[in-house]
């Protein structure tokens, strides 16, 4: 059995702010929504995939108005290094979200908080494979090329540095490639 990566399901407590961080900001749609049972409050399906009904839900009951603690982050991937710069450039336009520039060496990573406190981790992939955890802070006004240098020179003594294909290949035994 293989399992592969649906969705999740959070609680909100303010259900107008998020979901107009998670459409306007973040660029999901509302796919769905229904009450959940008779004189229950809707769940709220989201997605920007036009082949999954959602990657993400909501459900308007959560109480407590705190950070939540019960998972770190929550991570998505985008196509485009300036993906991550109009992101930058959206979550910078906002109070209260604080963003960490943070680069894993196999992913130039921006993290921050959604408006309830919720972690968010929206990635590139570099083209490189580096054993984890690491992580180094990057500074988010470089463009592609300097990113990259930067990636190179920064985690290209590490022993397991090399290209993410040459990784996937040996981890699939399949070492022609």
């Amino acid at each position: 059995m293989q399992l592969t990566w649906s969705h999740a399901v959070i609680y909100v407590h303010d259900e107008a702010i998020m979901l107009d961080f998670y459409t306007r900001v973040l660029g999901f749609q509302v796919t769905d929504r229904g009450p959940l049972a008779d004189n229950a409050p809707d769940i709220i399906f989201l997605s920007q995939c036009a082949t999954e009904h959602h990657q993400l839900a909501m459900v308007p009951v959560r109480q407590n108005t705190d950070a939540s603690n019960s998972v770190n982050h929550f991570a998505f991937r985008v196509g485009e290094f300036t993906d991550l710069k109009l992101l930058h450039r959206r979550l910078g336009e906002m109070d209260g979200i604080q963003i960490n520039p943070i680069s894993h060496g196999n992913t130039l990573s921006l993290y921050f908080n959604d408006p309830e406190g919720n972690g968010l981790e929206v990635f590139w992939d570099t083209p490189w494979h580096v054993a984890q955890p690491q992580g180094e802070p990057w500074d988010i006004s470089m463009n592609k090329e300097q990113a990259l240098d930067w990636v190179k020179a920064q985690f290209g003594k590490e022993e397991s540095f090399q290209l993410q294909a040459d990784y996937y290949a040996q981890r699939h035994g399949d070492a022609t490639t």
